[in-house]
């Protein structure tokens, strides 16, 4: 009946007319318990599939970027004349920069909502990667890494915060298939570049695809994506506004931060494992992070209709135990398809505890979601350094393998978290 009224905007019948079960069940019931306003425009049904889809195609300029980046860096380490030193210093500086960007998209969401911190983050990541294209100074590439990782932090916290606004409105699970469209731009970004490098194209080409994409889906966003503000007003007292749910927070995080241990480890390692701790073929070598991709798309394809059907505490934590299942895989059987097959194992984490981390989030304050997605988007950043760095401390070459325990240990000593991920 919601459907109805709202397509052909007939009045909706108050509250007070309605049966017990309507009444108790209907969205504007619900949201006024948790005080937040309903933006009455959002359930006209075109209305949502638009806004929708403009969410769903920021996610996948957010993957697009961010894969066409990282392929390109052998290119871009050719070109600018710097080492692996330097170019390990230039990621840790985009993650620092991405964790800058997720505030300033929270100062951004409280004055003027997440629709504007979005829309500005994908600019800024455009402009940035437009200078990565073709600079050959140094300091320009310093500055535009910079500035395209605040646009990176920008987008990661407020796509997010859009994703839980459309999750709001469509009164279902819509994170999975917002975090598949990031995942399979990415393996399209691989490939694209792959193929442009083949035809002896200048790898700067894929960069100013890439960012014609974000240009492109900015603008559109401008008049598609939700402009509900979920955050406190501006003059309000700490005293007059709800608290945040600060142990909520940390929890979910740390939920966060363990996926993103995987997904770091394996995308700065997996390959390197396979090239010079099992001397796999050249062919072999990117089969690991290869089939960690596939996987993770898969767990992201199945997240919505799962978490639909079991929930999602149940959910995380069967991709947890399959992940660290992979993980023993690739420690204790040092051979090629072991490890192939454990990568692919390890992608379900990420996969799934991602989407179904940030819904929560979402979830914990309604009227102040924004804040709170901010905040836990901190712990991705924190993940991915930690999941690269720790490995590679830890060992290397074939005792590379046994390091693959690390994310494992991460996950399941947080797994008693994953309570946090009931909705109650």
């Amino acid at each position: 009946m919601r459907t109805a009224r709202s397509v052909l905007q007939l009045p909706p019948q108050p509250l007070h007319q309605r049966g017990p079960h309507e009444r108790r069940h209907h969205p504007d019931a619900r949201d006024r318990r948790r005080g937040v306003p309903r933006d009455r425009g959002m359930t006209a049904l075109p209305a949502l599939r638009t806004r929708g889809a403009a969410v769903g195609a920021a996610y996948a300029a957010q993957g697009l970027g961010y894969a066409t980046i990282v392929t390109a860096l052998p290119t871009i380490k050719d070109r600018v004349d710097i080492g692996d030193d330097a170019v390990s210093i230039l990621l840790l500086a985009t993650c620092l920069a991405a964790a800058l960007g997720s505030v300033l998209a929270d100062v951004i969401a409280v004055r003027a909502g997440s629709r504007l911190a979005l829309t500005s983050g994908l600019a800024a990541q455009a402009v940035g990667l437009l200078f990565v294209s073709f600079t050959a100074s140094l300091p320009v590439l310093i500055v535009a890494i910079v500035l395209y990782g605040v646009g990176l932090g920008a987008v990661d916290a407020s796509s997010n915060m859009q994703g839980s606004l459309l999750q709001r409105h469509h009164e279902r699970p819509v994170f999975g298939r917002l975090y598949a469209g990031y995942t399979g731009a990415a393996i399209v970004a691989t490939g694209v570049t792959a193929a442009v490098l083949a035809t002896g194209a200048p790898a700067g080409l894929t960069l100013v695809i890439a960012a014609a994409a974000q240009i492109a889906i900015a603008g559109w966003g401008l008049g598609a994506f939700d402009p509900t503000r979920a955050a406190h007003e501006v003059d309000d007292t700490a005293a007059s506004r709800p608290a945040l749910p600060r142990r909520a927070i940390w929890a979910v995080g740390a939920i966060v931060f363990a996926a993103f241990v995987v997904d770091s480890a394996v995308a700065s390692w997996s390959t390197i494992y396979l090239t010079d701790g099992l001397r796999a073929d050249p062919g072999v070598t990117p089969l690991g992070y290869g089939a960690y991709l596939v996987a993770m798309l898969a767990a992201r394809l199945g997240t919505d209709p799962l978490v639909r059907r079991i929930g999602r505490m149940r959910l995380g934590v069967a991709a947890v135990i399959v992940a660290v299942a992979g993980a023993v895989l690739v420690a204790a059987a040092p051979f090629v398809p072991t490890a192939i097959l454990g990568f692919a194992a390890m992608g379900v984490a990420s996969g799934a505890l991602v989407p179904i981390a940030f819904s929560r989030a979402g979830e914990l304050l309604p009227e102040r979601s924004d804040e709170v997605i901010a905040r836990v988007n901190l712990f991705n950043y924190a993940g991915a350094v930690a999941g690269a760095v720790a490995l590679g401390l830890i060992a290397a070459g074939p005792s590379l393998g046994p390091a693959f325990l690390v994310p494992a240990v991460i996950l399941a000593a947080l797994s008693p978290l994953l309570r946090t991920l009931r909705r109650h």
